[in-house]
């Protein structure tokens, strides 16, 4: 038997993005974002948002680093990682997303087309923002 392990969760960064890197050199990224939601209480929706830790991995921790600031708006598309520890005698745990991809999404207030006509009047750079994938998982259910 198989098992799948896939998170998908579109959200806005709660805080600046976190770049370290390992004794290896391998560069890893920190990330918080909020995913906003309703609910049902009491017969009345109410608003509600939801707070993931995301670690990114080798070249994407860069460009999230560089790319992305609080606030931005991304689309992650990863795995789940339960961490386990001792501290103190007592034992912790807490869930993780590890991102296997995070798309750059626009910002709130302009439309898409608004966005590539600023970019196109603006003076050229000597670099191109990153353009990182983000592909749900195609698993068959129509909906």
């Amino acid at each position: 038997m198989s098992s799948i392990n896939r998170v998908v969760l579109v959200g806005n960064l709660t805080r600046d993005p976190e770049l370290r890197s390992t004794q290896g050199g391998t560069s890893v990224c920190q990330l918080g974002i909020a995913v906003n939601g309703r609910e049902k209480v009491d017969n009345e929706w109410r608003d509600r948002a939801d707070f993931f830790d995301i670690t990114v991995w080798g070249n994407l921790a860069d460009s999230c680093a560089q790319y992305l600031a609080k606030g931005s708006p991304v689309a992650v598309d990863g795995h789940l990682r339960l961490e386990q520890w001792d501290k103190d005698g007592q034992k912790h745990s807490k869930v993780k997303v590890v991102a296997d991809n995070v798309q750059f999404l626009p910002r709130a207030g302009g439309s898409q087309q608004q966005q590539t006509t600023s970019q196109q009047a603006a003076p050229q750079a000597d670099f191109a923002a990153p353009q990182a994938t983000f592909a749900a998982p195609d698993d068959g259910i129509p909906f």
